[in-house]
C-alpha cells in the first residue's frame, strides 16, 4: 500500500511539476481562493489520468495545461467585492 503511493508521489514531473510549473506567476490564479481551486483541480485530473491510463507518461504536464486553460474563468469567479461599491440604480442615475 504504502510503496505504491511513495511511488505514485516520487516518479516523473509531479514534484517538478507541483513546486515549479503550476506555481509559475503567470498562469496561476490571483486570489487564494483561486490557487485552491487549481491545485484540487490539478490534483483530479492527475489521479484520473494515473488511475485510468497509468500508460500515459506524463499526466502531471497535461494537467496543469488543462488548468492554466482555465484559470482566466476561475479569476473571474473569485474576485473578491470591493467594500463600499455602490450599485447603479436601476435608472441609471448614481445616488
Amino acid at each position: 500500500g504504502t510503496q505504491n503511493v511513495l511511488y505514485q508521489l516520487l516518479s516523473g514531473g509531479l514534484i517538478l511539476g507541483a513546486f515549479f510549473m503550476a506555481t509559475d506567476y503567470v498562469t496561476s490564479p490571483i486570489t487564494p481562493v483561486g490557487r485552491i481551486i487549481m491545485g484540487v483541480g490539478c490534483a483530479t485530473i492527475l489521479f484520473v489520468i494515473r488511475v485510468f491510463n497509468p500508460s500515459y507518461p506524463e499526466g502531471c504536464s497535461f494537467a496543469i495545461l488543462l488548468m492554466n486553460v482555465v484559470t482566466p474563468l476561475i479569476d473571474k469567479l473569485t474576485v473578491p467585492k470591493f467594500f463600499g461599491q455602490r450599485k447603479p440604480s436601476p435608472a441609471g442615475k448614481e445616488v
